[in-house]
């Protein structure tokens, strides 16, 4: 008799991807003496010992030796509650009972940039990055399942930034693709029920049910009422928007990058003209791309940001300077649009 469908749910997901990060591992040149084999790759699973990632945790344990593949474990300690240090130390344990080695805690001080939710991945993200690069490990898993996936799409909905916000996560992302989610087409109640089965436990962290956090709030209250008035087929649709939202930025991205060399200048600027004879959605992107150049940080520019300056090349009426993030000035000069350090 096979595994439990949930369980063999989440090792078939856990399987397609390692497969693919041993590929690339097997093609990567490795530096070794002649009788010498290179060293089997390590991956790491970020786990907060949550039902997702205690899950994706146990199917790596499962799947990775199987494929000649070493797996670790990661749990980033927030410090944002009382105790959370020994529950750090909880998971480690638990890491380490599925098999996992190395199996650590990271402690990291929690800034204010951006609002609680942000500061904490950011900080948590900078602490999974410092643990690849020190075990050099081929790649971090993650266990974002299709249920995140649809909160993240109508997050970026709520935000009004375009079709980049609706693309959701990424299956592979990271410097050099280090981050892989292989639970992105799998729903949470899998993921969760393949911990039941397995007699895994499971840690529910109390700031996804805090309505002070506003994923916590859309997870609680806003899909449940999506749901009910559209049907149960909603964080699917949401999914596979995500997918096609991607699948058409990423294209748009291709073609501004392949237009823009035809609307600059002999001195760097950008041709009103011939900016204005192209697409919007590849005009913005330019526009985009030419301020950060210039020194505007991506995280401050905005939708707004980019019309005003838009509006210099659609809207002329001999309107001054465009003031951006990061001290950056935008100017039309005769036909010529330049962007730079004011």
């Amino acid at each position: 008799m096979g595994p439990h469908p949930a369980v063999a749910a989440i090792r078939l997901a856990v399987r397609r991807v390692l497969h693919d990060i041993l590929t690339e591992h097997t093609s990567t040149p490795h530096t070794v003496g002649p009788h010498e084999r290179p060293p089997s790759p390590l991956v790491l699973v970020a786990c907060s010992g949550g039902a997702d990632s205690m899950a994706l945790a146990s199917a790596v344990a499962f799947e990775a030796p199987k494929l000649g593949i070493r797996a670790g474990g990661i749990t980033v300690d927030h410090g944002l509650q009382p105790g959370s240090d020994l529950r750090a130390e909880e998971v480690v344990q638990r890491l380490r009972e599925l098999g996992l080695d190395p199996a650590e805690s990271v402690a990291v001080r929690v800034g204010r940039d951006g609002g609680p939710e942000a500061a904490a991945r950011d900080a948590r993200y900078a602490a999974l990055d410092a643990a690849a690069v020190r075990h050099r490990a081929a790649a971090v898993l993650l266990g974002h399942t299709r249920d995140d996936q649809a909160e993240t799409v109508l997050l970026g909905l709520a935000r009004g930034s375009g079709i980049r916000s609706l693309s959701g996560m990424a299956a592979v992302s990271g410097a050099g693709g280090r981050y892989r989610r292989p639970f992105l087409q799998l729903d949470r109640q899998t993921a969760r029920k393949a911990c039941m089965v397995q007699s895994l436990p499971v840690w529910d962290d109390p700031h996804n049910a805090d309505p002070a956090y506003t994923r916590s709030r859309l997870r609680h209250e806003g899909l449940p009422a999506l749901e009910k008035a559209l049907g149960k087929g909603v964080v699917g649709a949401l999914a596979r928007t995500a997918q096609l939202s991607r699948d058409d930025a990423d294209a748009l991205d291709t073609w501004a990058s392949q237009a823009e060399a035809s609307v600059r200048d002999a001195a760097g600027g950008l041709e009103c003209a011939k900016l204005y004879a192209l697409p919007p959605a590849v005009r913005r992107r330019i526009l985009r791309r030419a301020a950060i150049e210039a020194g505007a940080p991506a995280g401050s520019l905005f939708a707004r940001h980019i019309e005003e300056v838009d509006r210099l090349i659609t809207g002329w009426r001999g309107q001054g300077a465009i003031n951006l993030p990061g001290k950056v000035v935008a100017r039309r000069q005769g036909g010529r649009l330049v962007i730079r350090q004011g």
